[in-house]
């Protein structure tokens, strides 16, 4: 009889747990994130949706599972106001649906703050409001929130960095950050768990700017980052993946090496088709989903609502963190909620690249 040695016992109970996790994180989630074709409404309904804007694959891809699910077929008629990233015109939006006396209004709030008399004009008007993607902060005068929990993604992140750092030698960590909107939920999130690691392992963050969340945000800050602190930096945090290919667009235009067996570390979020691609071709290290496809638990809160079911405040969506090489199988660490937890790092094949949003 063959006596496997205690490496490979221990590498094969490994495996074990990472395929474990992954078959958790992708069939034991918090919300439905798949198709509600069996929900049908009692009432034809009029929703409005103040989207954030268009400024990345990501908020495409929201926009679009929204509209797919909110639908004529699906017994709703959905008004949606891009707001292009101006807070200004998504309160006018807000304000002009609660004068159309709307149904639903869904709100994905570009900041996290100054809504509390907005959403009271809604509830005196007895209009139930729904929050996705990213929170507020100054009001609960909503019936419940749909999205992700920013936090766990940096704090995932860091402690990615931290092993991989580890099993590299890496000793000197060296940050420059490219945050995305100041003020929303998405970067504060982010940001708080990531710098938990900075604060911790005593990592060195250079500079830390906004480039919000666009390609070409991402572009312009890489290029001021380059001028001021080339040979400076081993890692570059970008807080979403369009701005993670301007980076790259200007890495490449300086010269800088990056990705797997390059000089440079790359940190991303949201892991869309094009981000996946990129961590399949080893551009990023390492990916952390953000997962926008939230239309279906849309139309599954609004169908609960409308048949005087309770809803849970709070719907957290199922994500999975990605990277590039097979050194990091999983990863543990305390989450937002205080719990330890141990999640599974997915290598990215041609498959998860096909699967992604």
């Amino acid at each position: 009889m063959r006596i496997l040695s205690a490496g490979k016992i221990k590498r094969f109970l490994s495996l074990i747990l990472v395929f474990a996790m992954t078959a958790f994180m992708l069939f034991g989630c918090a919300s439905s994130s798949g198709r509600n074709d069996s929900i049908k409404l009692k009432r034809e309904l009029y929703v409005g949706f103040a989207q954030v804007g268009h400024e990345s694959d990501w908020r495409s891809a929201e926009t679009n599972s929204v509209k797919e699910a909110l639908s004529k077929e699906n017994g709703i008629t959905l008004e949606l106001v891009d707001c292009d990233n101006d807070i200004d015109v998504q309160r006018e939006a807000i304000l002009d649906f609660i004068e159309k006396g709307v149904d639903y209004i869904l709100i994905a709030p570009i900041v996290s703050t100054g809504w509390d008399d907005i959403l009271e004009k809604a509830e005196d008007a007895d209009i139930p409001v729904i929050v996705i993607d990213r929170t507020i902060d100054d009001s609960e005068n909503y019936v419940t929130w749909l999205g992700s929990e920013f936090t766990d993604e940096g704090l995932a992140a860091g402690e990615w960095l931290k092993s991989y750092a580890n099993e590299k030698g890496i000793k000197e960590i060296n940050i420059l950050e490219v945050t995305g909107n100041k003020g929303s939920s998405a970067e504060n999130g982010r940001t708080a768990g990531f710098h938990k690691y900075i604060e911790y392992e005593g990592w060195n963050i250079i500079d830390s700017l906004d480039g919000e969340f666009t390609e070409e945000g991402g572009k312009r800050i890489m290029d001021l980052f380059c001028e001021e602190y080339e040979g400076q930096f081993n890692v570059i945090v970008s807080q979403n993946d369009n701005m993670a290919f301007g980076i790259m667009e200007s890495l490449d235009a300086h010269g800088i090496s990056y990705g797997v067996g390059g000089d440079v570390i790359i940190i991303s979020f949201d892991a869309c088709t094009a981000g996946l691609k990129k961590v399949l071709d080893g551009s990023i290290n390492a990916d952390f989903q953000c997962n926008p496809l939230q239309g279906p638990d849309c139309l599954k809160l609004i169908s609960d609502l409308e048949n005087g079911i309770e809803v849970q405040p709070e719907t957290t969506m199922s994500e999975t963190w990605y990277a590039a090489e097979d050194i990091i199988p999983s990863i543990t660490y305390f989450n937002s909620m205080g719990e330890e937890v141990t999640e599974p790092i997915v290598v990215v094949d041609e498959k998860a690249v096909e699967d992604a949003y």
